[in-house]
């Protein structure tokens, strides 16, 4: 069962929208609306509810950011069925030419971050019309948790298309993009506000009902990663003159000292299809923020699942432990080949089909067929090759997947703070890689180039190569992505080329949904290279 259930909850808040009133409207004293919703403690609960039930939302239709931040980078190519679309293709390659139809690729991500921000938007302006009884440390709370989930969706959204409108309260107007600076700084004040009024309960002493809420250590960490994130790819000093090096660093080391996080003794055990018995379960120690997910969707609009992670199954074919799926994501050799061969993060990561002997029959239905997959976030079947998603109860393994996403782990907090210059960095970089050498450890000196190779290899497939390309610079990041290699398309060798100058050319950013600027009446600008 997973903790904080009713996070996961379609409410009734889902049917709550916004209405202007005149001197003929009365209150509705039986349906809530936003005239008589509002008032009490349990009301803006229920709206909390709608607002981390936005963030499960969020990837539950069109390119989820894990998915597409694992395509765009050196890890992945975008594979699929040999017969499908190539849209997945277009994104992988940056080439706009090799699905031109799919103008709408991102479209409903687009609209699914704008529904979680609304949501949030939404409580934050009745916050005041509460009424707290004169515990103004509740409120904060409320304010502090929904304003970190706000700041997560715009620094996704900021990422991916660069410059988005941003909306701060609920409005129907035509709302133009705005400046990144402007966007960054709302992320920045959101996240300094949740560091500030969130409570230091460690991770020990935090009641596993809680699990899954934003905590103080989220947010710290957080503004480590976009601290790094803004001044790599926008080449500046400090985050829009609200936090330093130096500050960003102290909340890292804050997380480090105070958080009561450790790294799982295993890497292997941090992954259910990576150690079956032994997987440690949701919410460990090493666990700084997930997005919760259970199997309990429905085909009626109830989404608690993880609809993205059903891609990276092995194509139309259950093999124990994998499940099946739709052969998304195909790992690039050059990942398998980049860990030493006693790395145990390498078979903890990527399913080998070699390797593992495995009797993998759809080879003609898959496009850019590697020999290697997503083995972190890959669902599983049982021995007769049932889903377990569908054994739990669920009612599909499309739309049932119930693994979490692992936004932020400690392993990360580690090497953010190395690379911010702790005095601390040698131990913290040998920690990480301790764990995954065992015996064959051998000490490296701590730099950059170092710490971002580390990187690669600890986080693969987890949605954060890209961006840590990208902030070394577009053209770190172009050379880096770009090759001429060869896969099979439906058993037949073919080449498969990234070219460098449409990283550029795109400057790492996606396709503004064409939707959305037509609705804009072209007030939305599409991005370059698009």
């Amino acid at each position: 069962m997973k903790n904080l259930k009713s996070y996961i909850l379609v409410t009734a808040l889902l049917s709550l929208t916004a209405c202007k009133k005149n001197f003929l409207d009365t209150e509705d004293v039986t349906s809530a609306t936003e005239q008589n919703f509002y008032k009490t403690p349990n009301d803006a609960w229920k709206a909390q509810v709608g607002v981390y039930d936005g963030l499960q939302r969020v990837w539950s239709g069109g390119i989820a950011f894990p998915v597409a931040s694992t395509i765009m980078s050196d890890e992945a190519f975008g594979a699929t069925g040999n017969a499908d679309g190539f849209g997945y293709q277009m994104m992988d390659e940056f080439d706009k030419l090799r699905s031109p139809s799919d103008q709408d690729l991102f479209g409903d991500s687009w609209g699914l971050y704008y529904k979680a921000i609304y949501r949030a938007n939404m409580l934050l302006s009745h916050l005041d019309g509460v009424n707290w009884g004169g515990d103004a440390s509740s409120r904060n709370i409320y304010e502090a948790e929904t304003r970190f989930i706000r700041a997560y969706c715009y620094f996704d959204m900021v990422r991916l298309w660069g410059n988005v409108p941003l909306i701060t309260k609920p409005t129907t107007d035509n709302v133009p993009q705005a400046n990144a600076d402007d966007v960054y700084k709302l992320i920045t004040d959101d996240l300094k506000f949740a560091a500030a009024n969130l409570a230091a309960t460690s991770y020990g002493s935090q009641p596993a009902s809680t699990h899954g809420r934003v905590t103080k250590w989220a947010a710290e960490a957080l503004l480590g990663r976009v601290f790094l994130y803004y001044t790599g790819y926008y080449n500046k000093p400090d985050l829009v003159g609200a936090v330093s090096k130096a500050q960003a660093l102290a909340y890292l080391e804050d997380v480090i000292t105070n958080g009561g996080f450790g790294l799982v003794e295993k890497f292997a055990n941090l992954w259910p299809a990576a150690s079956l018995n032994d997987y440690v379960g949701e919410d460990n120690k090493e666990t700084v923020f997930a997005i919760k997910y259970t199997y309990t969707s429905d085909w009626n609009g109830n989404s608690d699942g993880n609809n993205w992670m059903v891609l990276y199954g092995i194509r139309i074919q259950s093999i124990y432990p994998y499940g099946m799926g739709w052969g998304g994501a195909t790992i690039n050799p050059k990942l398998w080949n980049a860990f030493a061969p006693n790395d145990s993060r390498r078979n903890a990561s990527i399913i080998s089909i070699k390797d593992e002997k495995l009797d993998f029959q759809n080879i003609k239905d898959q496009r850019e067929y590697t020999g290697y997959t997503i083995k972190k976030y890959t669902p599983m079947a049982d021995e007769a090759g049932r889903s377990l998603a569908e054994k739990m109860g669920g009612a599909s393994f499309m739309i049932s997947q119930y693994q979490d996403y692992v936004s932020i782990r400690y392993a990360d907090v580690l090497l953010m703070a190395a690379e911010l210059g702790s005095a601390n960095a040698q131990k913290y970089f040998d920690d990480v890689r301790k764990r995954a050498l065992g015996a064959a450890f051998v000490q490296l000196p701590v730099n950059q180039a170092n710490i971002m190779n580390e990187r690669r290899l600890e986080f693969a497939a987890e949605g954060i190569r890209y961006w840590d390309l990208l902030r070394q610079g577009i053209n770190v990041a172009a050379a880096a992505i770009a090759e001429s290699t060869t896969v099979q398309n439906g058993g037949v060798n073919t080449t498969k080329t990234i070219l460098a100058s449409k990283v550029v050319e795109t400057k790492g950013l996606v396709q503004i949904p064409y939707t959305q600027i037509t609705l804009s009446n072209s007030v939305l600008k599409q991005n370059a290279g698009w």
